[in-house]
């Protein structure tokens, strides 16, 4: 059984919780290497105290259920199966008195837990979720090794993209070119819908792309990231195109400002909120407090967005291996807006910075 498992195991048997059920695509690649989409189709990893773990996917991916490395039990079933009918089969020759069941209620459809509750229908159910979180949070080497390469793709990227600047140029032009370049370099998804924002348009922190031209004196915000081994990146770039004003100035000045802040704040046993509250110090000295509308940043990892939020009220400490990022921004509808971006890991003293891109102002011309 492989660490993670073996981690999964033991809670289970300190909590005296029967077995574990793991239905989301994250959390089982994280628990067996075996990374699927399985659409409306059923995925699940069923743990025990004591007994044999069982990987539940359909039919047509047990070979690669295999390839990923699994070598404990797999209920493949086809199109016309009734899995659970094949579940509840495999539970019953292991013989176990099920009391307790720990669940990702936060990603079980009501539809499945009505087929857990009739596989159960005497044991009582609690949250799988903060226990994962926990165990993911923390990366180990490997992982930071892919975060690493991934972080190099999406500077990559945002290099791609400000290269592609040209007046006349729509938000979508840009995007197109980043993408069809990077997948060339062999990159087959990205971590999200690859954002490249122009003008006013910036000021909205998850705007959409569309047909918004590149115009002389405007900001490009680039909010990108890829998939590499399973393992995200994000980063988020600002340029100006042409000369940009000096109020345009200040506010990226200020935004970056917070962000070296933060970013030089990071280090083992620092309060997770106090990073959030220097970097919005920053911001609100300067007069853009109301503008600065979102946390401070997210962990990363298998998913784009994961455990901890870097919100000003998490009393968390900092510890090595967390992975997250650093994002402070200055959002004004009448100007427009910035966001610098990057991905870091904790490390024994300090913070290692993934994400290398240039963080000074640059104006393209």
């Amino acid at each position: 059984m492989n660490q993670r498992l073996s981690q999964l195991t033991n809670w289970l048997k300190e909590n005296e919780i029967s077995c574990g059920f793991i239905t989301s695509t994250p959390n089982v690649f994280y628990l067996t290497n075996f990374y699927t989409e399985p659409h409306e189709r059923l995925l699940g990893l069923f743990v025990f105290q004591n007994e044999e773990p069982i990987l539940i996917c359909p039919s047509m991916e047990v070979a690669q259920a295999r390839a990923a490395g699994w070598q404990n039990e797999i209920i493949g079933f086809s199109d016309t199966d009734n899995p659970w009918e094949l579940i509840q089969k495999a539970i019953a020759k292991r013989n176990i008195n099920v009391t307790k069941v720990a669940l990702e209620k936060e990603h079980l459809t009501v539809e499945r837990y009505e087929q857990i509750t009739k596989l159960f229908p005497t044991a009582s159910f609690i949250s799988a979720e903060e226990k994962l979180h926990l165990l993911r949070m923390v990366k180990d080497e490997k992982e930071a090794a892919i975060l690493r390469e991934a972080a190099k793709l999406a500077d990559l990227g945002v290099e791609i993209g400000v290269n592609a600047i040209s007046e006349g140029k729509t938000e979508l032009d840009v995007l197109a070119t980043i993408e069809f370049e990077l997948k060339r370099k062999g990159v087959r998804q990205m971590s999200f819908d690859t954002m490249v924002l122009t003008g006013l348009k910036t000021a909205a922190p998850h705007g959409t792309p569309g047909l918004a031209k590149m115009t002389k004196g405007d900001f490009v915000l680039f909010d990108l990231g890829v998939v590499l081994d399973g393992y995200c990146s994000d980063i988020t770039r600002t340029v100006a195109f042409g000369d940009i004003s000096d109020k345009q100035k200040e506010i990226y000045n200020t935004v970056l400002k917070a962000q070296l802040a933060a970013v030089e704040a990071s280090k083992p046993g620092v309060i997770i909120g106090d990073l959030d509250k220097t970097a919005r110090t920053i911001i609100a000295s300067a007069g853009y407090g109301e503008y600065f509308t979102h946390r401070l940043g997210h962990g990363l990892g298998i998913d784009v967005h994961e455990f901890p939020s870097l919100n000003e009220t998490n009393q968390m400490l900092l510890q090595p291996g967390m992975a997250y990022t650093i994002e402070p921004g200055i959002y004004v509808p009448e100007i427009g807006g910035v966001r610098i971006e990057d991905d870091l890991i904790i490390t024994a003293d300090g913070a290692e910075v993934l994400t290398k891109y240039p963080k000074e102002l640059q104006i393209i011309k």
